[in-house]
């Protein structure tokens, strides 16, 4: 061989190998806002198409709008239907198959529109005086069920009209309020009550199916949809709360109403707890809900369960599954149910065989929700997501082999990113215990570096920190900037069986702290890339006041965030709306138990905040109606009177989550600059 060859070789081999190639890069805010987000989806009658619904983000604008889309059902090129800077979601096939609806509120108001399979131009269906929320088709395609919120004393639609036009242009804005629950999470009720409806194709012959001062579907404890037609399209199922005063109640039950009209029949009369979620065996014999036992409690276990139409008879169909069932799917055959649940950080499918009520687990290690089935009962269809993908359309078999990724909507952006995936730990608690970890590594990752650590503490206290993608407590763009991200399911949390979720109730500061300490001094030995000298902790509601509690707890952090976090028990109990979630948490009412209000209210320890002085990062919403902003106001104004190194960040334009980009831009970039000033 020529030398000069032989020489050039081995320089252009040196060159490839000695030059470091870094294609990829570290996810930015803009990136993470950029994201499409799949939220619903649809499969058409034939089984042949999903329709479904896109939300995307303009930060510039300071706006999100959703589209609809279409796919193949059997994989290949997603096509967008609908444009323009609205919302246009909640897809639903038309029961022939011709046509996919949607609500659109490109017009000012919240209507249904129809767009033609075959790609015509989409035309509103027919046109009402009130937003339409959400609405299902009848099975023979000849009536809707929506819903939509009117005053209480309105005669009709026309009559709400003028009382809001009356409301609008009245120069005395005061609210007369004679009953608790006049405010709900983010908005006043304003004596305001949701109905569902039902008319022909045409907007006409519209019957209210709920009437009177009940809400349906219930304002709070729902399924993932709570009203359904029955399979002959004769009745609907739907759920409501008929208690007096609701702001203690969690007796959500099930109603069935003639389509035509008339009386409803309460089917869960004795049971005082939630249930929810209707769905029509096939047959339409029997319907199968979601259920709890325990009244006051909204995170007991969820059992399903079937309701015999003939018989008035209830069976257990999920007796000793120490999980809760999320939404539900019957193949045609009604030989199996298909459901999700919460289980040790992702949310696996299993399948029950309705004839022995055997229950298999049939898609573990991922986090799957949305779930339909196919017209031939052969199909399952669902997002799937992980901390390094928002979620996307899978298939799979009914037993869930064959998995296949249908929509790869990211793909592009996703190329360019360096993202570490999620890494699971299991340790003994402080009470000997096993408790499970999650830990995601910092872009290009060295494990020969230290790196800081960022503790998230998740909120509820009964929610659960999982392989998943979140829109805003996303673990992968904590780690982005450098850091090590590390989640804990604390007592408390779900998917680890319920005697673990009790465990935090009137124990609120103490086992989920010592949880997080143990979980912490775990990582720290067998982590050796985590610089124990510089950790920070963040969290929200639950969560934000774990990091209110950790203030006048524990000197090993460097930096805190507390968002929307509760600093103390009593005054938020006269100021929060549900109050069965901290009568049961705290065993009754600050009057009737103010010990314990008191022992765990992290307003009760702030003297402590002066030893240990940890600067604190506070943010709130002004529409947060859960946790008010006067708990982020009182722990701002504690810690400043302690000297401790603070900042309030206020939004007077944000509820309990921060949703509009700018905001959440700003949200993000404070966080980061508070991290890198006390941790790098």
């Amino acid at each position: 061989m020529n030398e000069k060859y032989v020489s050039i070789g081995i320089l252009v081999f040196l060159v490839m190998n000695s030059t470091p190639v870094q294609s990829k890069r570290a996810m930015t805010i803009d990136d993470m806002w950029a994201m499409k987000r799949i939220t619903d989806m649809a499969v058409s009658p034939d089984g042949k198409w999903i329709a479904f619904s896109v939300k995307e983000h303009d930060m510039d604008k300071n706006e999100s709008y959703s589209q609809i889309w279409l796919v193949p059902a059997s994989g290949g090129d997603a096509e967008q239907l609908t444009a323009g800077p609205h919302f246009n979601g909640v897809p639903r096939w038309l029961p022939n198959g011709s046509a996919v609806s949607f609500i659109s509120n490109r017009d000012g108001k919240r209507q249904i529109y129809i767009i033609p399979l075959l790609r015509g131009e989409s035309r509103k269906l027919f046109s009402l005086p009130v937003d339409v929320e959400t609405f299902i088709w009848s099975p023979d395609g000849e009536k809707i069920a929506f819903t939509a919120t009117l005053h209480k004393n309105a005669r009709d639609f026309a009559h709400n009209m003028e009382m809001e036009k009356e409301k609008e242009n009245a120069q005395v804005k005061a609210k007369i309020i004679d009953n608790l629950l006049f405010r709900s999470w983010d908005h006043w009720r304003d004596g305001k009550i949701s109905h569902i409806f039902v008319c022909d194709i045409n907007g006409e012959n519209i019957t209210d199916l709920t009437p009177g001062e009940y809400d349906a579907p219930p304002l709070d404890l729902g399924g993932s949809f709570d009203f359904c037609f029955s399979p002959d399209g004769k009745q609907l199922a739907f759920v409501s709360n008929h208690d007096k005063t609701q702001a203690v109640s969690t007796n959500n039950d099930i109603f069935l109403v003639p389509v035509s009209g008339g009386s409803a029949q309460n089917i869960t009369t004795g049971n005082n707890a939630v249930d929810n979620q209707p769905v029509f065996m096939p047959d339409g014999q029997s319907i199968i809900y979601r259920s709890m036992e325990r009244p006051g409690f909204e995170a007991d276990h969820i059992n399903l369960k079937k309701y015999d139409l003939s018989s008035g008879e209830t069976t257990l169909l999920t007796d000793k599954f120490d999980y809760d069932p999320d939404e539900i799917v019957i193949t045609p055959d009604a030989k199996t149910l298909v459901f999700n649940a919460a289980k040790e950080g992702r949310k696996r499918l299993f399948i029950i065989n309705m004839v022995t009520l055997k229950i298999s687990e049939i898609l573990e290690n991922s986090y799957n929700t949305t779930l339909s089935i196919s017209p031939d009962g052969k199909s399952l269809y669902f997002l799937q997501e992980s901390v390094t993908s928002p979620p996307e359309i899978y298939s799979a078999t009914v037993d869930g082999r064959n998995i296949k990724q249908l929509t790869q909507l990211n793909k592009s952006l996703l190329d360019e990113l360096e993202m570490n995936p999620i890494e699971d730990f299991w340790y003994p608690s402080f009470d000997g215990q096993k408790a499970h970890g999650m830990i995601v590594k910092p872009p290009f990752f060295e494990k020969t570096k230290k790196y800081p650590l960022v503790l998230l503490i998740h909120g509820g206290p009964q929610g659960m920190w999982s392989d998943s993608f979140h829109p805003r407590w996303n673990p992968a763009m904590f780690a982005a900037p450098g850091y090590a991200v590390m989640m804990i399911n604390v007592r408390g949390s779900k998917g680890y069986g319920q005697p673990w979720c009790d465990a935090v109730t009137k124990n609120w500061g103490e086992g989920p702290f010592f949880d997080l300490m143990a979980g912490m001094d775990f990582a720290y030995d067998h982590y050796l890339f985590i610089d124990r000298t510089k950790s920070a902790a963040a969290g929200a509601s639950y969560g934000g006041y774990m990091v209110n509690w950790i203030a006048s707890h524990s000197e090993r952090f460097r930096a805190l965030v507390t968002h929307a976090g509760v600093f103390d028990l009593r005054s938020m109990y006269g100021a929060t709306e549900e109050l069965w979630f901290p009568e049961w948490e705290m065993g009754g009412t600050p009057y009737e138990n103010k010990e314990l209000y008191e022992a765990m209210s992290p307003s009760s320890h702030v003297i402590d905040f002066a030893k240990y002085k940890t600067p604190t990062l506070v943010i709130h919403g002004a529409n947060d109606f859960r946790v008010p902003e006067t708990q982020g106001f009182q722990m701002f104004t504690a810690l400043q009177r302690m000297g401790v190194p603070s900042r309030l960040i206020y939004f007077p334009d944000e509820t309990h989550f921060i949703k509009k980009p700018q905001n959440a831009k700003l949200w993000w970039n404070e966080i980061f600059a508070w991290f890198d000033k006390y941790l790098k």
